[in-house]
């Protein structure tokens, strides 16, 4: 069963990714390098979103209805998403483990950051298709992995694990840092022949920049740029050449 929904989609299936980051180093909010894409053996059958809204509310005793609520600001999103990984097809095979391992390996301090004296786990991005709404940038709180069969040596062959994302924020999309105006920022949809350094000269006039759309889309390899992937085009004021 499980073998055929990995194979039988053919081509044209997009399959959701978890792209796992170096924390960024200073205040930045910015993913730092990409240390691992982690792909999907296959896709979930379910995920949940979860945003919560902030209200106070302050009793006073001559308000006989109550007082007014008072919009105290949005928290951050979370997400809940399932992962089946599948190797009984290769017995032999230590690939659920490795995997198994990579996720647990978020709620761990990396070397890097050590180093920098800014100790941190990884900052996560999942990624599926054009699913924009899952996109964002996160922590991984919890991993919950069950292993429900194995190989005859003892070592997991099919695993499922439950991971507990939670937003980082950043500033409002597509406002300005300095006047909190509402910017240009835009969409683009890549297509064939495409590049960063071509983006950047189509839609800023300098090739240069490229540099920007890079860091917006915690993109690590500019020479990696895989047709339908959806980027992010910072409005001009934001770009740095």
């Amino acid at each position: 069963m499980a073998k055929g929904s990995r194979g039988g989609a053919g081509k044209s299936l997009v399959r959701a990714t978890l792209a796992i980051h170096e924390p960024p180093k200073g205040k930045s909010r910015r993913p730092g390098g990409l240390m691992k894409t982690f792909g999907f053996d296959f896709n979930p059958a379910q995920l949940s979103l979860t945003r919560r809204a902030q209200w106070k509310v302050t009793p006073a005793q001559i308000e006989r209805d109550g007082p007014l609520p008072e919009f105290m600001g949005a928290e951050p999103r979370e997400m809940s998403v399932e992962i089946f990984l599948d190797s009984s097809d290769e017995p032999t095979s230590n690939t659920v483990l490795k995997k198994v391992e990579a996720l647990l390996a978020c709620c761990e301090v990396t070397p890097r950051s050590i180093s920098a004296k800014q100790p941190s786990p990884p900052w996560v991005i999942f990624q599926w298709g054009s699913f924009s709404t899952a996109r964002f940038t996160a922590y991984v709180s919890a991993v919950e992995a069950g292993y429900t069969l194995f190989s005859t040596t003892g070592v997991p062959i099919r695993a499922t694990c439950r991971l507990q994302l939670h937003e980082i924020p950043s500033r409002t999309t597509g406002q300005n840092p300095t006047s909190g105006a509402l910017t240009a920022q835009r969409v683009h949809r890549v297509v064939a022949g495409d590049s960063l350094q071509s983006l950047a000269w189509r839609e800023y006039g300098d090739a240069a920049a490229w540099r920007s759309i890079a860091e917006a889309n915690g993109i690590d390899n500019p020479g990696q740029l895989a047709t339908g992937t959806e980027l992010v085009l910072p409005a001009t004021e934001e770009v740095r050449a």
